[in-house]
């Protein structure tokens, strides 16, 4: 079985989406559509932009969106049997299986970039990746720290981001390089994603999906907080909500995918991040890239 999954932040780079905007004049109108929905030149920064300028959040989350759709409409979905994204890239997945339209998708997209931009300017907080360290043993350090520090992705086995309070952040790399992580690396984030820090986001993302048409799905996605196969709208809509301040349960959705019959893994957007974290959580599988 085929299974599609589509990329986060991180995946971005300059130049991006620019042979898929070359290549076809279908995809040149769907990508053009996206500086109509989002109010301004989107597309000169993904093509022209410095690294600077498609860091910022609220130009970052949509850039991934619009080039992990277009590449999906070069391919033609490949005839997928399942699809999942990791965190920003659930909304890609969820254009692939038909419940989400791209223009209510971008618009969503950037609801939540912007929504989750406000909520890090109002908290000091930030994120770091622990290396080399049982997923059981970071929860246990992370829930002895004072102060608000959860795991906020789990990427691959050996590979999880912690996430809060930049102090409590901070406590918990030293504790759990004393428990015996290869490495605690701050992340040059500035805010506290897949954490309660996010939750005035939240309330903002909520508000926006609710006025959102939501179709049921034409194959399953398996989504970061449930990581099993959702098909029902009403469901995927409290999931996604919930993501906001959840973890991404990236290493057990990939493995729920696999027992539920995936052979065959394409990454669909920027970047080969993705492709890297599967081989890690399973390296009996098939991986490409769509493009």
């Amino acid at each position: 079985m085929k299974a599609l999954v589509f990329p986060g932040q991180g995946s971005q780079f300059v130049g991006m989406g620019k042979e898929l905007y070359d290549s076809r004049k279908d995809i040149k109108d769907l990508m053009e559509s996206a500086n109509e929905i989002l109010g301004f030149d989107i597309l000169s920064i993904m093509f022209n932009g410095t690294d600077d300028d498609l860091k910022k959040t609220e130009v970052t989350q949509p850039s991934i969106f619009i080039h992990s759709v277009a590449a999906l409409k070069a391919v033609n979905g490949l005839g997928a049997e399942m699809v999942a994204g990791h965190s920003l890239g659930e909304f890609s997945a969820l254009v692939a299986n038909g419940v989400l339209s791209f223009d209510d998708g971008l618009k969503l997209v950037s609801e939540r970039a912007k929504a989750m931009q406000a909520a890090c300017d109002a908290n000091p907080s930030s994120m770091a990746a622990i290396l080399g360290l049982e997923d059981a043993k970071v929860e246990e350090i992370c829930s002895q720290i004072n102060g608000i520090v959860v795991p906020a992705n789990y990427n691959c086995p050996g590979q999880l981001v912690i996430s809060g309070e930049t102090t409590a952040v901070e406590e918990a790399c030293l504790k759990l390089k004393e428990a015996g992580a290869k490495r605690a690396l701050l992340l040059p984030v500035n805010g506290a994603f897949h954490s309660p820090l996010m939750q005035p986001a939240q309330e903002r993302l909520a508000a926006a999906i609710e006025q959102t048409k939501f179709r049921k799905a034409t194959i399953p996605v398996y989504q970061n907080i449930t990581t099993t196969a959702v098909s029902d709208p009403d469901e995927i809509k409290k999931n996604l909500i919930a993501q906001l301040t959840g973890p991404v349960k990236w290493t057990q959705s990939v493995q729920n995918m696999i027992k539920d019959g995936a052979t065959n893994f394409v990454e669909v957007g920027p970047g080969k991040t993705l492709q890297g974290l599967i081989k890690k959580i399973d390296g009996s599988v098939d991986i490409a890239s769509a493009i």
